[in-house]
This record gives C-alpha cells, sequence and structure tokens, in this order.
C-alpha cells in the first residue's frame, strides 16, 4: 500500500515546462531518491509536493486523502515534512526555538519530542545555542530535527549532503536509514552524490528535462547505470 501518490504532476514557469508529467508512489518505511543533474526540476518537485509552489495540473493524495487544494502549513498538518535546499533555520533563534518554530502546525504547549535529540545529541549539547552559530552540519541536523518534530508521515530532503562535512554524511545517513526502517517513516530525498543515494536507496527516480527518465529499486542502481547516466 502506498503511502503518497503522485499522478501526472506538471508544472509550469511562465512559457517554460519544468514538470513534465511525473508519477510514481511512496511506500512506508521506504526512501526514495531522486536524482539528476542541475536544473531538471528537481527541487520544484519538492516545492510542488509541498505546496510552496503552484502545480500547473496532476494529483497527489497522502494515505489516501487528496492534497491538492490544501496549502503549505495544512500539507504539514497531514503529515509532510519538509528540509528545504540551504536550510534556512532561524540563525538569530536558539536551537530550541528552531525546533519549537516546527510546531507551528500542533497545538499550543504541544511539546518537543525527546527522540529529537537522541537522534541528534548535539542538538542537546547546543539547545541553548543561535542557530547562526551552529556549523553546517550542525545546521543540517538541525532542520531535519525541525521538519520531523511534528511527527510527518512522509519527510522531503533537498540536497542535504550540500557543504556538510563526510562524517556528518554518514551520521545523517545514518538517521534516515533508522527512520524508515525502524520507525517505518517515507523519504524522499533529492540528492546529487551517488554514493550516497546508493547506500540508502529503496527506490530510484532519475529525472532529465522534468522527466522521470529511469526508475527502479535502489539494489539495482549499478547494474542499471545510473551513474554513467548521472555524467550525460
Amino acid at each position: 500500500m502506498s503511502i503518497l501518490e503522485v499522478a501526472d504532476l506538471h508544472k509550469h514557469y511562465g512559457g517554460s515546462h519544468i514538470l513534465r508529467g511525473l508519477s510514481f508512489a511512496l511506500k512506508p518505511g521506504e526512501i526514495t531518491v531522486v536524482m539528476g543533474r542541475n536544473g531538471v526540476g528537481k527541487t520544484t518537485l519538492l516545492k510542488s509536493l509541498m505546496g510552496v509552489v503552484p502545480v500547473t495540473s496532476g494529483r497527489l493524495t497522502l494515505a489516501g486523502e487528496s492534497l491538492d487544494k490544501l496549502k503549505t502549513h495544512q500539507r504539514v498538518r497531514a503529515g509532510l515534512g519538509y528540509v528545504p535546499q540551504g536550510r534556512e533555520i532561524f540563525g538569530r533563534l536558539s536551537v530550541i526555538e528552531n525546533l519549537q518554530m516546527g510546531l507551528a502546525s500542533q497545538p499550543a504547549g504541544t511539546p518537543l519530542p525527546v527522540e529529537l535529540f537522541e537522534l541528534f545529541p548535539v542538538l542537546a549539547k547546543m539547545r541553548s545555542r543561535r542557530g547562526g552559530d551552529l556549523s553546517g552540519g550542525q545546521q543540517q541536523q538541525l532542520a531535519i530535527a525541525r521538519a520531523l518534530a511534528p511527527g510527518p508521515k512522509v519527510l522531503l530532503l533537498d540536497e542535504p549532503t550540500e557543504g556538510i562535512q563526510p562524517n556528518v554524511i554518514q551520521d545523517i545517513g545514518r538517521v534516515i536509514r533508522h527512520l524508515a526502517h525502524d520507525k517505518g517513516l517515507s523519504v524522499v530525498l533529492v540528492e546529487q552524490y551517488y554514493d550516497f543515494c546508493e547506500q540508502l536507496a529503496d527506490q530510484y527516480l532519475l529525472m532529465q528535462r522534468g522527466e522521470i527518465v529511469m526508475r527502479g529499486r535502489g539494489q539495482d542502481m549499478a547494474a542499471d547505470g545510473v551513474k554513467e547516466r548521472l555524467a550525460i
């Protein structure tokens, strides 16, 4: 049974056709990686799923319920979590305050899940530090934790390894795998770092010019020649 279904998704910017009939489905507890060169529409896809940008046409359902008419904050309440490219944490707010912003869609007084600090111990140590004073890797962990705070069913990650030191990349990879395979969260990972994708993917989607041109199981990425297609 699919948790998220995307059907015939199209997006135009002016006269440019950015997303061209994208269709795919996510199963609970699976990691779907979306790959492709710069400019193929990967970030636009995530923004479209979140309602940050309006789509031209297409259908989106989460756990059987249509998201098509919902605004971004309503999609968060329905169960979508989003970590944008560049993290976009609040630099002048503390770590705790940033995490509390992730609960904005929840009833007043909802406590922060203790698990966030178990997933990212560095945040517990720096809970009073301002977000802007954290390293790039720490800010990325904060951004992921903020998206996890309301307990999403599906987590959308836009290039979480960008500008991050290798040891933190591995830590983030372990957290993503744990959330999906142990906790049943569905993850959509937009990424250009092939090795990271290959390690995590249960399903892969390869995009070119706004279309999905290849798809398959993560274990078949090498045999399918995905790395070579990314270089074209």
